[in-house]
């Protein structure tokens, strides 16, 4: 058997990817959705940290490469279907999210009187021009639609 036999076992998509979501391997806080494809599953393999694949800029990224926000993964899952990955991970900082936030599940759908809307439930931990600012100010092209 290779030794990335264990990649094959993955349903991935027509692009070559799957959804992951990373969770905190302590409080079991779902923190992000992000997306992999095998090289980002690999590295984050050996280097034991959060490794994704950005769809808008068609790259690998690392978590807390930008923000220092890094995520060191405990435990790596895969779903009953083979089409969806779980990371379990420390979250460096308490912020996953590129807007400050410790999750970028921060709005939960409410109804008041009535009126059912999208309620901010968490508050920003750190001002995201401060976790980026470094990376904007030698970025020669920077995107400000893209983040970590």
């Amino acid at each position: 058997m290779s030794h990335t036999a264990w990649l094959d076992q993955i349903k991935w998509n027509d692009e070559g990817l799957v959804p992951v979501v990373t969770q905190d391997s302590q409080t079991r806080r779902l923190l992000t959705l992000a997306w992999i494809n095998r090289d980002a599953l690999a590295l984050t393999l050996a280097e034991r940290r959060a490794v994704y694949w950005s769809r808008s800029r068609q790259k690998i990224w690392r978590k807390g490469e930008e923000s220092g926000n890094v995520q060191h993964i405990r435990d790596i899952l895969l779903d009953c279907d083979g089409d969806t990955v779980c990371y379990l991970v420390e979250q460096v900082g308490g912020i996953a999210c590129h807007t400050g936030r410790e999750s970028c599940f921060y709005q939960q759908l409410t109804t008041i009187d009535g009126q059912t809307t999208w309620q901010t439930t968490d508050p920003v931990l750190k001002d995201p021009s401060l976790m980026y600012n470094v990376h904007n100010q030698h970025s020669n092209n920077n995107d400000s639609g893209s983040h970590e």
